[in-house]
């Protein structure tokens, strides 16, 4: 058999490969940045055609770093940016607009319809989610409605839909395979995570024809064999994750009630509700975690939009910092926030508040405020998000929190693991690896293959890298959650 497993770990700011070996380690990796379009304000795109360069590129430079060719690669798997919505000509395989990114706003309105139409409630039942421009359902139908031609051409059978996943398995067989997993199909608010099938409901109410939608599959088997020029050989196409799901499921969170935290350019905290979904009424999402064989597994689900890319807007937008590896060492500078609260809803505000108008405030800024005041109030401010989650989850599932796993780049940041720590009044876990995403869609094909036999034998490669415990007093905590509550207040009502 081959020696390893290729993981493709395309986000939202850039495309990864990562080449892993049986015993679960990193033995090759390669990443490459692409570009962010933003042509209207609250709108975000990209280029599909660069999101697959960018890919294979890192790909082929990852397995030829290490001298391999693509016989030693034993099957791909893939995760992925979610609810970013692409469509294509099903005969030529040219987009016909840019991808519309999961952060853009541009649906907002016709959402706000939606509800006042009275359809929260069933699309939540059909669902799992609440109604926002965050899915790619309003996507698809503005992309349909504004590019011209686009709607004659689906109705006509010629366009194909797909998240990023579709699109790169499409990309990746030479145009053979139009499929997707049910992870990101439970994304789109189109899909019924009862019956695991397209809602033909839901799309005749949004208007996409159900003939542009892909094939919905399990989250580890063979989808098909690689056809492009980046492999010489058919590689199998293995394994595919939503990026949060693969997370969860790198994590080794595969026991129901166990939760983790990704802080990327979002934060998305997952907890395993098990073989059963669980309808949130604390403005949670229920989404499909995994489906391994015929046993799927269900998650609650809190998104922050805005997490890592704050200290991005630091760097670039306010500049205060030159990479986005210093903001801990400014964050230091001073003892505690000084009184200064950051709510960085720079593109909406996500669970548990659900404000999609909602913008940025900093709040109590004085003359005695510095640049380390702000970016120490940006990095809480990530943590304040997470724990407003963990306290809507703990609700809706009728437990405590006792301890959270955590990854993404912005758990290397060990003030913000620890005050996360002191807020939530649990220990935080961060692994030894924490490219727990890409690690999740490598399993995932792995066992698709027979790599691996079993998820038992998997789990005995998880191992914590550090434990943080909560340290802080307890009135300093309530002090600064008091604080938190006021700028949430504050910002929501716009005062």
């Amino acid at each position: 058999m081959s020696q390893y497993i290729l993981a493709l770990d395309q986000g939202t700011s850039s495309s990864r490969a990562i080449i892993f070996d049986r015993a679960g380690n990193a033995v090759s990796t390669a990443q490459k940045e692409f570009t962010q379009y933003f042509p209207k304000p609250g709108w975000v795109e990209h280029d599909p055609m660069e999101i697959w360069a960018s890919q294979a590129g890192v790909a082929a430079e990852a397995i030829s770093a290490i001298g391999l060719t693509g016989n030693d690669i034993a099957a791909i798997g893939i995760t992925n940016q979610r609810e970013t919505t692409i469509v294509w000509d099903a005969e030529t395989g040219e987009p016909v607009h840019r991808a519309i990114v999961w952060q853009d706003r541009r649906t907002s309105d016709y959402c706000d319809s939606l509800k006042e139409r009275g359809l929260t409630g069933m699309i939540r039942e059909k669902t799992g989610l609440i109604i926002d421009a965050y899915f790619s359902g309003t996507k698809i139908r503005w992309i349909l409605e504004n590019v011209p031609g686009a709607r004659e051409r689906a109705e006509a059978g010629k366009l194909r839909f797909g998240t990023v996943d579709s699109w790169l398995v499409w990309k990746l067989t030479g145009g053979n395979r139009h499929v997707t997993d049910v992870s990101n199909a439970s994304r789109t608010m189109l899909f019924n995570i009862n019956t695991l099938k397209w809602d033909e409901e839901l799309l005749d109410l949004l208007g996409v024809p159900a003939s542009m939608m892909p094939e919905v599959r399990s989250s580890s088997e063979v989808y098909g064999t690689t056809s492009s020029s980046v492999f010489a050989s058919g590689v199998p196409v293995a394994g595919i994750a939503g990026d949060q799901q693969a997370a969860l499921f790198g994590q080794m969170c595969t026991e129901p009630g166990s939760v983790k935290n990704t802080y990327g350019t979002g934060c998305f905290l997952l907890m395993n509700t098990g073989t059963k979904p669980i309808i949130s009424r604390n403005n949670l999402l229920t989404t499909i975690a995994w489906k391994i064989g015929n046993t799927v597994n269900y998650a609650l689900e809190g998104s922050i939009f805005v997490g890592g890319s704050v200290i991005q807007w630091l760097r670039d937008g306010l500049g205060i910092i030159k990479s986005s590896s210093e903001v801990e060492a400014l964050a230091e500078t001073v003892p505690d926030n000084g009184g200064v609260y950051f709510v960085p809803a720079l593109t909406g505000m996500g669970a548990p508040w659900w404000d999609q108008y909602a913008k940025g405030c900093v709040h109590g800024i004085t003359r005695g405020t510095t640049a380390g005041h702000i970016a120490r109030a940006a990095l809480e401010g990530i943590a304040f998000q997470t724990m407003d989650i963990v306290n809507a989850m703990e609700k809706d599932a009728g437990v405590k929190l006792t301890e959270l796993k955590v990854d993404g780049g912005a758990s290397r940041d060990n003030l913000l693991m620890s005050f996360q720590a002191d807020v939530l009044g649990a220990d935080v876990i961060r692994p030894m690896v924490t490219e727990t995403t890409a690690k999740g869609a490598c399993y995932l094909a792995g066992l698709a293959v027979g790599y691996w036999g079993s998820v038992e034998e998997i789990k005995s490669q998880w191992q914590a890298e550090r434990t943080f415990k909560p340290q802080a007093p307890e009135e300093k905590v309530k002090a600064l959650k008091e604080g938190w509550a006021d700028a949430i207040r504050r910002t929501i009502n716009n005062l």
